[in-house]
C-alpha cells in the first residue's frame, strides 16, 4: 500500500467534525483529531481507533491545542509535522455558538466568539499552510454557517464571525492557487449536533424545505467532496436543505 494522505479535524472530538474525522479515515486517510479538550480527544480517537481497526494501515491520533493561542497551534502544528508527517488536508470545524441579541452579549462572550470561530481558524491555516506550501500540495475546508451569509436574530455575534470566514477563504483561495492549494467553505444550516440542541424554535424543521434536521454525517459528505475536489476553490457550498431559500 502507498502512503495513506493525512487529514488534520480541528473540533474533531464532537459533533460535525467527529463525523468529518470518521469519515476520512473510513476513506483511507490518516487522521488527527484537534482539540482543547484532552477528554474529548481521548475519547473520540479511541472510539475512531475501534473502527479503524478493519481499516489496514489508518492510523488515528489526537493533539490537545487551543485554537485561540497563535503559540499553542504552532507547538502542535510543528510537533505534528515532525512525528506524523505532512498536513495535506485541513478542516477547521472548531466553533463555539453565542444566541444573544447584541445588547445582552458580554464583551468576554463577544471576544470568546470572534476568536475561535474566526481568528482561530484564521492563525491555523497561516501555521498548517507554511508546512502545505513546502510539500506544494494541500486542501483547506473552513466550516461556516448559513447565518453568515444571511444573518439571524440573535446570533450577531456568531454570524459576524461566520461571515468572516467567507472573505477569508475566498481571498485565501486566490493566494495559494497558483501553488496548488485549494481552499474552500461549508455552509450547514440547521445540524444534529450538541451545540443546536438547545435552538428557541420546537420545529425548526418546519422552516427547512426538504422539512427535516441535517446530519453530521450529512457535512462530512461535503466536507470530503470538497478536500478531494482538486479543481474547485473559493467556493462556499451550503447544505442546508434549502434554509437559504427562505431565510
Amino acid at each position: 500500500m502507498g502512503v495513506l494522505r493525512q487529514a488534520l479535524i480541528i473540533g474533531g472530538s464532537r459533533g460535525i467534525g467527529y463525523s468529518v474525522a470518521l469519515r476520512f479515515a473510513k476513506s483511507g486517510y490518516n487522521v488527527i483529531i484537534m482539540s482543547k479538550n484532552g477528554e474529548n480527544v481521548a475519547k473520540s480517537v479511541e472510539s475512531l481507533k475501534k473502527w479503524s481497526k478493519e481499516k489496514t494501515g489508518v492510523t488515528v491520533s489526537g493533539q490537545v491545542c487551543d485554537i485561540s493561542s497563535p503559540a499553542s497551534i504552532e507547538g502542535s502544528v510543528k510537533s505534528i509535522d515532525r512525528s506524523l508527517g505532512a498536513i495535506e488536508v485541513l478542516v477547521n470545524a472548531a466553533a463555539i455558538n453565542s444566541d444573544k441579541l447584541l445588547f445582552n452579549s458580554s464583551e468576554d462572550m463577544i471576544k470568546d466568539t470572534i476568536e475561535t470561530n474566526l481568528m482561530g481558524t484564521i492563525f491555523m491555516c497561516k501555521t498548517v499552510l507554511k508546512h502545505m506550501i513546502r510539500h506544494k500540495k494541500g486542501s483547506i475546508v473552513n466550516i461556516g454557517s448559513v447565518v453568515g451569509l444571511k444573518g439571524n436574530t440573535g446570533q450577531t455575534i456568531y454570524s459576524a464571525s461566520k461571515a468572516g470566514l467567507i472573505g477569508f477563504t475566498k481571498s485565501l483561495a486566490k493566494e495559494v492557487a497558483p501553488i496548488g492549494i485549494t481552499v474552500n467553505l461549508i455552509a450547514p444550516g440547521f445540524v444534529r449536533t450538541d451545540m443546536t440542541s438547545n435552538i428557541i424554535k420546537p420545529k425548526p424543521e418546519e422552516l427547512i424545505p426538504l422539512q427535516r434536521i441535517g446530519s453530521p454525517e450529512e457535512v462530512a459528505e461535503a466536507v470530503h467532496f470538497l478536500a478531494n475536489a482538486s479543481y474547485i476553490t473559493g467556493e462556499v457550498l451550503l447544505c442546508d436543505g434549502g434554509l437559504h431559500l427562505v431565510l
